[in-house]
Formats: C-alpha cells, structure tokens, sequence
C-alpha cells in the first residue's frame, strides 16, 4: 500500500501567502494541507484537531509570534515537526527558533520544489539547515567567543562518549544519516542510534538542537 501523505498545517496571518501556500503543495501528491490558520493563537487547537506531520509557522502575527507558538507545540509529548518561513532572516531570528525546537528555517522566496523538499526531509526525520543558516550559526559563535553558554555546551557534551561526540559534530555541520555513516563507516540504522542517545542524554528534542549546542560548544573548531 502507498505510504499515507504528509500532513502539513500552514500558519501565517497573510491570506493570500496562506492560499499560495496551499496551491503550491497541492501539486505534491505526498502532501497534504489539512488546515490553514492566521494567527499563532490558534495554533495548539490546530494540531489537536487536524494532527499534521509538519507545520509552516510564519513568525511575526498580532497576537502569538510564531517562535513563541513552536516552543508551545514542541513542548507537547508528541509535537509536529515545525519549519519557520518568514520574510525575516537576522541571526536572532534564527536562533530563537532552532532553541524553540524549529527543524528547519526557510526564507518566503525560497523556490517550491526547495520547501517541497523541505517538508519531505522534516517529515523523515532529517532536519532542514540550509548552508545560509549554518554560516550564521558559524558566525555566532566566531563574533561571541567564551560566554557562560558555552561553558554550558561544553559540559553536556563532556557527557557523551567518543563516538557520541563523533556523530554530535556532524550533526553540528548538517549531515544527514547516511552522509554521517558514510563519513564514519557506520550504518544508517546505526547513526539513527547514536542520534536517539544524544537526544536523551543531553536532554534535547530534535537534531536541530544538537547542532546549535555543537556551534556553542565550538566542538567543531
């Protein structure tokens, strides 16, 4: 049997990004939109009632920003993968969403068939960090230097063994599963292993996540 679309919630205070969105992705036979909404506000009631796989979360409405509604429904026992699009990409943008737990960000002018992609890569597991937005991460840390975040970083990640910490800082340049298994000589079934101990030992919840705690732990330095 054909694997069941994906189901995709679009929320976004603009009617007509809202009805663009939702023509655009029609013509994906593996997605479906189940629910358009205007305001982060309206976000939680939502996901109980149509349960997406993954929601488009604008950032800037009138009454609940957008990174304010993703660390609502990330906080959830099972939340939906989030990808932020927006008009609005400064570096304190980007981070507030990936810390909120975001899988991805992605610029409104971004082509179809990339947030498409996009959505599909989220939905399997594998987060959506565009080389735009690693280079800021990169640059982050370089302009910060040593702040108490770091020294944070650097102790969780004392936590992980050798191989944990292998895998951590891949993750932290955005390689996906089988590119990490490929540069390690491991399996994919096994990466996804390593990934799962990472996410309970330093107590994260998506890989996004670990790769920001690598940038400020400078791990990759």
């Amino acid at each position: 049997m054909d694997s069941p679309p994906i189901r995709v919630l679009i929320v976004d205070d603009d009617a007509l990004v809202r009805a663009g969105l939702s023509m655009m992705l029609a013509n994906a036979g593996d997605l479906a939109v189940v629910a358009d909404v205007a305001d982060g506000a309206e976000v939680v009631a939502a996901v109980n009632q149509h349960r997406p796989d993954v929601v488009l979360m604008d950032i800037r409405m009138p009454r609940l920003d957008g990174l304010a509604a993703t660390e609502l429904l990330r906080a959830r026992r099972e939340p939906p993968e989030i990808i932020i699009l927006t008009t609005f990409d400064t570096d304190d943008h980007i981070l507030r969403a990936m810390r909120a737990g975001a899988s991805g960000f992605l610029l409104k002018h971004t082509p179809p068939p990339e947030i498409v992609r996009a959505i599909r890569q989220v939905a399997a597991g594998e987060p959506m960090m565009s080389p735009a937005v690693l280079r800021k991460m990169m640059s982050y840390v370089a302009e910060r230097g040593a702040d108490p975040r770091r020294e944070r970083a650097r102790k969780l990640l004392d936590r992980l063994t050798e191989g944990e910490r292998a895998v951590a800082a891949l993750v932290g340049r955005g390689r996906t599963n089988g590119e990490i298994g490929g540069e390690l000589s491991l399996s994919v079934a096994t990466v996804k292993a390593y990934v799962s101990r990472l996410l309970t030992k330093l107590d994260l919840n998506n890989r996004v996540q670990i790769a920001l705690l690598v940038h400020d732990a400078a791990l990759d330095d």
